[in-house]
């Protein structure tokens, strides 16, 4: 994969360049929400699992912090973007 960017970026054209760039960034929006529902999938099922398998040892397996595999078992992006803040109020 990061290959495939390096040879994205060594397209001497600069228009070329520009266009295959903007078809990797289309196809990645697109990929994105596919690939966190399925990260979601994998951490819902390790915690399904009897006995469940420790946040930290989901951390661990897929190389993220301990504070991202309970975001994305609670439905946010995993990247703490989207979510709640300490002290908000609704409405």
């Amino acid at each position: 994969m990061i290959e495939a960017m390096d040879e994205v970026e060594a397209i001497a054209d600069p228009e070329s360049r520009a266009r295959a760039i903007s078809e990797v960034l289309a196809d990645q929006e697109a990929r994105a929400k596919r690939w966190r529902e399925q990260r979601r999938q994998v951490v819902l099922d390790m915690r399904a699992q009897e006995p469940p398998v420790s946040y930290r040892k989901i951390a661990a397996r897929l190389g993220v912090s301990l504070r991202t595999v309970q975001d994305i078992e609670a439905g946010y992006s995993g990247s703490g973007k989207n979510r709640p803040r300490k002290g908000a109020q609704d409405g």
